[in-house]
């Protein structure tokens, strides 16, 4: 395609300049949000990703003129393939110029891969699993993003949809709460009346519960049952989700994370809300991701001094049988007054499917913007 070469990344050198490819296209944009050079490497490392014990995946990169112009991940979820009963490839990691012609180029490389695997359709953006970002930025390009959901251009969709054979899949989901100075009555009069006629209760954590008294794997156990029918869900393995106890419940505020227990059913957790303040900005103030020599800093004034007006709504999930019985609204009761006390005036939602009208219904009880949109995309591989 008119001098793009597109080489396979096998190296340590070579996935130095494919992580490092992003820093470079969104250096100086003020959306973007950098993301930590030190997880990105080991997410896309076989040996430290616990994911790979069902996957596989190649990376990709596009140059001209001996210049880097793109780069792209190929993976095959072979967990989620057997649960969907699909043979799907997973491009993701997907990044480049505004040039048609590598963005193809890019694709054709993750269509030719998937088939030499015997796969029939190719989707995305994804990752490994749910854990990590998916979709396309397809609406809200001029609003912050997050350190959990991709960032792109407004040219990508553009590609994509220009391209031909590819079609929506999916679409997710965010909106921007704004942090109400009391509880709302919907939240609070329902919270009491599921305590007094259900016996459920607010838990909070100690560190030692989650990290190693069981509770931070019940936590996960919740999210592998509550998102077990989303879209191209794979449960997460006991090795999966002890690398996440490790990744966030170590690092995160207890005051954040709430529990909701039936006590009618010897305190067993039913559901749950994982927060974090946001460190959009702080990661803005890291040299290309990198916490050294001053990004740490920003870092840990926003995590534990709570340095930012925004917290990110991480992880909520309620069991099935606990959602008409109105379990989410223990969490924000309890949540809300908390965030108030810390100084957070907004809240980002993170991104729900467009389906999924239970969950987006929640927000009709709050100030709250449907403002970023995110897409997968389909298409079968001939």
């Amino acid at each position: 395609m008119n001098g793009i070469e597109i080489r396979q990344i096998t190296d340590k050198r070579g996935m130095d300049a494919f992580v490092g490819f992003y820093y470079d296209l969104y250096r100086g944009c003020e959306y973007a949000v950098p993301y930590l050079r030190s997880d990105e490497l080991a997410t896309l490392d076989p040996r430290r990703n616990a994911s790979f014990e069902c996957c596989e995946a190649a990376y990709f990169m596009a140059y001209r003129g001996g210049k880097p112009v793109g780069r792209v991940a190929a993976i095959i979820n072979h967990r989620a393939n057997e649960r969907w009963n699909c043979s799907t490839v997973r491009f993701g990691w997907f990044d480049f110029v505004d040039d048609s012609e590598v963005s193809a180029a890019l694709l054709h490389a993750v269509e030719q891969w998937g088939r030499s695997k015997g796969m029939d359709k190719i989707v995305g953006p994804m990752g490994f699993t749910d854990m990590d970002r998916e979709g396309m930025l397809v609406e809200g390009f001029d609003r912050l993003s997050t350190h959990y959901i991709n960032y792109n251009y407004p040219y990508y969709p553009q590609h994509i949809e220009s391209m031909g054979g590819w079609v929506k899949d999916n679409d997710y989901m965010e909106y921007r709460v704004a942090i109400p100075d009391v509880v709302p009555d919907k939240f609070r009069k329902v919270a009491e009346m599921v305590g007094r006629r259900y016996n459920l209760q607010v838990r909070k954590f100690t560190r030692r519960e989650l990290v190693s008294g069981g509770y931070g794997e019940r936590i996960f156990e919740l999210v592998n049952a509550t998102y077990n029918d989303l879209y191209g869900y794979s449960h997460l393995s006991m090795r999966q989700i002890d690398s996440l106890i490790d990744g966030y419940i170590k690092k995160a505020d207890l005051d954040l994370i709430t529990g909701v227990v039936d006590m009618n059913d010897g305190g067993r957790l039913v559901g749950f809300g994982v927060t974090f303040p946001s460190i959009s900005r702080a990661m803005q103030h890291t040299r290309d991701g990198r916490l050294l020599p001053l990004g740490w800093w920003h870092v840990l004034r926003a995590l534990r001094w709570h340095h930012t007006d925004t917290v990110d709504l991480l992880l909520i999930g309620v069991l099935p049988e606990y959602r008409p019985k109105g379990a989410n609204a223990l969490i924000f009761n309890d949540l809300i007054p908390r965030f108030r006390r810390h100084g957070f005036k907004w809240a980002e939602a993170m991104p729900q499917m467009e389906s999924n009208e239970h969950v987006r219904s929640q927000w009709q009880y709050l100030e709250a913007e449907q403002h970023r949109r995110h897409r997968c995309y389909r298409k079968t591989i001939e």
